[in-house]
């Protein structure tokens, strides 16, 4: 606990940006996606500095800074997690995705669920069963369908986009702004890969995609591609 309170104390030294900037990208007022959220002003930047003196923590300590309310310090211990999970051996990393999944409630926010979920769930599941975002695209639960689809990123970067073509199918319906955002940005991440097999699912899709899904899965296609696929 001692280690928690000089990392508490390195955060408040750190801040280098109004709170209420730092949380100008988010809505945290009363029930919206992010109520009770809270945000002190430190960047990221400034976290993985932090993140280099600390790499050793406990998950322990991680699971002290995972259930913060302050946003920061959540992200600092996905920081930290990261870096574990990248240096162990099979045994280990198995380890630490469990205990990622076991927290998947305090990874919520979006900033939370892009700096980590392709990073670890998704290297996880490169070369094993990855049915688990099957389970998460279909939950109830906002953070946990980001998840499933962010995820994916980390296959896109292995030039395998199967399962973002497959998550984005199963969220074409959702109602959440963040999860057309999201499942967009994978889509057009995927087309930087295959710019041909985007553009035929958005051909077969386009009709029951929500507009801001379409729009930022289009947006590097030419204005030609996009008339085509919008007719």
């Amino acid at each position: 606990m001692n280690l928690i309170i000089q990392i508490k104390g390195i955060l408040q030294n750190s801040i280098s940006v109004p709170p209420h900037k730092a949380a100008a990208f988010f809505k945290t007022g009363t029930g919206h996606y992010a109520e009770g959220d809270e945000f002190i002003g430190v960047t990221v930047p400034n976290l993985r500095k932090i993140a280099k003196n600390f790499m050793l923590l406990t998950l322990d300590d991680l699971q002290v800074l995972l259930e913060s309310n302050i946003n920061e310090e959540r992200l600092l211990a996905l920081i930290i997690l990261i870096q574990q999970y990248q240096n162990e051996d099979s045994q280990g990393k198995e380890r630490l995705y469990q205990f990622y999944m076991q927290n998947l409630k305090y990874v919520n926010n979006w900033n939370l669920v892009d700096a980590s979920a392709h990073l670890i769930i998704g290297a996880h599941l490169w070369d094993k069963d990855r049915s688990p975002l099957l389970n998460l695209a279909t939950s109830e639960i906002l953070w946990e369908r980001r998840i499933s689809i962010v995820s994916t990123w980390y296959f896109i970067r292995q030039n395998d986009l199967a399962w973002t073509y497959q998550i984005a199918s199963l969220l074409l319906r959702d109602t959440h702004d963040l999860i057309h955002k999201a499942a967009g940005w994978m889509l057009r991440e995927a087309g930087k890969k295959d710019e041909a097999r985007l553009i035929s699912f958005l051909c077969d899709h386009a009709h029951q995609m929500p507009k801001t899904m379409l729009r930022y899965a289009m947006e590097r296609l030419s204005k030609e591609q996009k008339e085509s696929i919008k007719a």
